[in-house]
This record gives structure tokens, C-alpha cells and sequence, in this order.
């Protein structure tokens, strides 16, 4: 029965590649592209988006975000714990801007804590448990992903 199930499940994986494609079906341009998918992020996560497994394509994305941010800042945390000490306003590794005004340091806080939220609220749950996105989510997510990933290539570390 297992093998009658897996056969079955073979088939229907491939018939959805049979027949003719409707006009909604055929794209011109790889949603990659509309949405301006960061070449870093597209590196690691194109396959994955194109073979439909979506969640990973997000994990993978952001697990290199905290790997670049490791990198840059020499903190060896990851996740919440390492963008919390990463961007902190106070003595930051990486700055995103000269901290000079008021506005600067709002937005080295804003930064802070929207990087930190992204690996808690995004990145974890598909590093812990079975996800299921849907591929809006997905490209959602992976753009979101490459707004944080231009943000930081612009910053600059400090020792």
C-alpha cells in the first residue's frame, strides 16, 4: 500500500506539469523579479521558491541575514539576541546611519527591533516547526528580507 501510495503521489506531482498552461499560469517575468528579490537572497532561496518549497525559502533567506550580521558584527549569538546587541543604539557593532540626532538614533532603535522581530516572528517558526507558506507569504517575506538585507549591506560596522 505504501508503494501504491507513493506511486500515486508521483504521478499526481508530475501531471500538474501536463497539459496546456493557462494564460495565468505563464509569466513572462519571475516573481523574483517584480518584487526585486535582493541577488544574495535569490542565491539561497530561487531553487527552493521554484521547486514550491516556500517556508524553507524564507528560512533560508533570513538564516542569512543573522549569518551576515554574525559576520559583520563578530557577535557570536544569532537570532533576537544577536540583533538586539548588533544594532543597539547605545554601542552599536553595525550602524546604519552617523547616530548623530535624535532621528538617527530612532531609526538605529526602529531597525533594531524590527531585525530582532524578524527572526523571532519569521525565521524561527520555520527553523522549529513544519510550515506550510503560501507562496504570497513567501515572496511577502523574501522581500521583506531583501529591505533588511540592503539596509544592513549600507551600514557600517564599528569595533
Amino acid at each position: 500500500m505504501n508503494d501504491s501510495l507513493t506511486a500515486f503521489e508521483r504521478i499526481v506531482r508530475e501531471a500538474k506539469h501536463v497539459g496546456p498552461r493557462s494564460s495565468s499560469a505563464v509569466r513572462e517575468v519571475h516573481p523574483f523579479d517584480e518584487r526585486n528579490i535582493h541577488p544574495e537572497i535569490a542565491a539561497v532561496a530561487l531553487q527552493l521558491f521554484d521547486d514550491g518549497h516556500y517556508s524553507q525559502a524564507t528560512f533560508e533567506a533570513f538564516k542569512l541575514l543573522d549569518n551576515k550580521v554574525k559576520d559583520m558584527s563578530g557577535i557570536q549569538e544569532s537570532g533576537y539576541k544577536l540583533m538586539m546587541a548588533a544594532f543597539s543604539e547605545t554601542n552599536p557593532r553595525i550602524k546604519l546611519n552617523n547616530l548623530l540626532t535624535t532621528s538617527d538614533k530612532d531609526e538605529q532603535m526602529g531597525f533594531r527591533y524590527i531585525f530582532a522581530g524578524s527572526m523571532s516572528a519569521i525565521r524561527n517558526p520555520r527553523g522549529h516547526d513544519i510550515r506550510t507558506d503560501p507562496i504570497d507569504l513567501c515572496l511577502d517575506h523574501l522581500s521583506f528580507a531583501s529591505v533588511l538585507l540592503r539596509t544592513l549591506n549600507n551600514g557600517k560596522t564599528s569595533p
